[in-house]
């Protein structure tokens, strides 16, 4: 296909160090910085509190069998609500479209705090997800509306490191409720954080703040969207299949359709993505390719306490911790690496990959406690080792998402952006379907228990780490090609 981007080489950086920490943190900058990141941490502070606290849930209520439902669902669902991203803001404005967000997020958060059954959890996770789907696409759709363009980078990295402060109240809020065995509160303490997000994007996203958007011309393409999401939820279901073939035809199937997503997006008027993002030849398409291989691996993160409860015996609020030595180490790199150009902004795009292929390749080691014997050094080891995967993606994500941004082709600029948090949850929903189908076919129910439990942990890492490592090509190839006069 004919790439859509203004170049065939990668666009010019921006000049990281004229924009520093200070003036995007400072004044009203700052305000309008915490009310667009604030979204993302409760949405990812939420993804840390389930984690954590699924061990407990799945106790109590049963439902072992759609552990990875949990996300999966989750996911599927934020698709709807981050595609809803442009054309909400279009017509009702950044202040009312996420208060909207907010408002359906705390409405799925009281449904899993009720849920007497797994598939009434699944029920509040489905309605969250479009709440958070509406929140993680607002965070980087308003970022080109409400900053000035040399802003952009920081602000990305800004919104990775919300990861990090979920890092700290994530585990926290569902390791100390899944141990005292209240692991519904978890979800009660997200209602004060989310009126307090409300009250300040009130005040500071107003219409005055935030740049007018263009909805753009035509329907909403609801059609697709269910596509897409059908095509994950089969996926999911092959991971509850009995036989080896219903698993295979539901991956299939879920492929299949996922292609006719793109042939149909590539031919229709009104698009889901550029149409330059399904090119590999494009800026785009190498970056929603790479995006989508390390989230795909990162996925692996579902089932880390799982295993360290259940090999390890660690206690949920230790287990929490750390899994989200992940989280943090995406969150701390990502921080580093924002105020690097040029070609230490490439070093950071090709070392991420080939860091979170290594972390993985570990973990696959680590995780079964069957060769290492379990010590402070082993403890240290998987600790190093989560952050290290995280790391990976952190590494490059600033870069890796302005540089999509900065290639969209005249009048695709919002469409862009909301499309890199698109392409960002279907690789989450898809990788979280396959991980819960790989650990099950590898035999965390059938023999299940300890045995199950480490057949499970070796084969899901390392299969896994194919991900990252296929990304390590495209990495190479995202290289910034300027002209002489740089």
């Amino acid at each position: 296909m004919t790439t859509h981007s203004p170049s065939p080489d990668i666009p010019a950086p921006m000049a990281a160090d004229g924009a520093t920490w200070g003036e995007l943190l400072s004044g009203r900058n700052g305000l309008r910085a915490v009310a667009l990141t604030g979204g993302v941490a409760l949405h990812a502070i939420n993804v840390h509190i389930v984690t954590t606290i699924l061990p407990s849930v799945v106790r109590d209520i049963g439902g072992l069998d759609y552990y990875a439902w949990n996300v999966t669902l989750f996911v599927v669902t934020s698709i709807i609500g981050s595609t809803l991203t442009n054309k909400l803001l279009a017509a009702l404005g950044a202040r009312r479209t996420y208060l909207l967000g907010l408002a359906v997020f705390a409405a799925g958060a009281l449904v899993c705090a009720l849920a007497g059954s797994m598939m009434q959890m699944l029920a509040g996770r489905a309605v969250q997800g479009v709440g958070g789907g509406l929140l993680a696409g607002l965070g980087y759709a308003l970022i080109p509306l409400v900053f000035e363009q040399r802003l952009w980078s920081r602000a990305i990295a800004l919104e990775s490191g919300m990861w990090g402060i979920s890092t700290l109240l994530g585990p926290a809020v569902g390791g100390l409720f899944a141990a005292s065995g209240h692991w519904r509160l978890a979800f009660w303490a997200l209602v004060p954080l989310l009126l307090l997000q409300a009250a300040l994007v009130s005040a500071q996203l107003g219409p005055r703040s935030v740049k007018k958007v263009d909805g753009g011309q035509g329907a909403m393409p609801f059609g697709r969207i269910l596509l897409l999401a059908a095509s994950v939820l089969l996926m999911a279901l092959a991971a509850q299949a009995d036989a080896g073939w219903l698993a295979a035809a539901g991956v299939a199937g879920g492929v299949a359709l996922g292609l006719l997503v793109a042939r149909i997006d590539l031919r229709h008027r009104v698009s889901l993505l550029p149409r330059s993002g399904y090119a590999l030849d494009t800026v785009m398409g190498k970056v929603f390719a790479c995006v989508s291989l390390l989230v795909i691996g990162s996925c692996t993160e579902i089932f880390v306490p799982y295993f360290l409860q259940t090999l390890h015996g660690y206690q949920p609020l230790a287990a929490g911790y750390m899994t989200a030595a992940m989280a943090g180490g995406w969150s701390v790199a990502s921080l580093f690496s924002s105020g690097r150009a040029g070609a230490a902004a490439d070093r950071m795009v090709r070392i991420g990959p080939m860091l979170m292929t290594l972390g993985l390749i570990v973990l696959a080691v680590l995780l079964p406690a069957r060769w290492v014997d379990a010590g402070v050094m082993a403890d240290a080891a998987l600790v190093l080792a989560l952050a290290a995967a995280g790391a990976g993606i952190g590494l490059g994500w600033p870069h890796l998402i302005e540089r999509a941004m900065r290639a969209a082709s005249p009048g695709e600029e919002n469409l862009t952006s909301a499309a890199v948090t698109t392409v960002q949850l279907y690789a989450m929903a898809v990788g979280a379907a396959l991980v819960g189908l790989t650990a099950n076919e590898a035999g965390l129910t059938s023999p299940g228990g300890i045995v199950g439990a480490q057949e499970a942990a070796m084969v899901l890492f390392a299969v896994f780490a194919i991900a990252p490592a296929l990304a390590v090509q495209l990495a190479r190839r995202l290289s910034y090609r300027l002209p002489r006069t740089h």
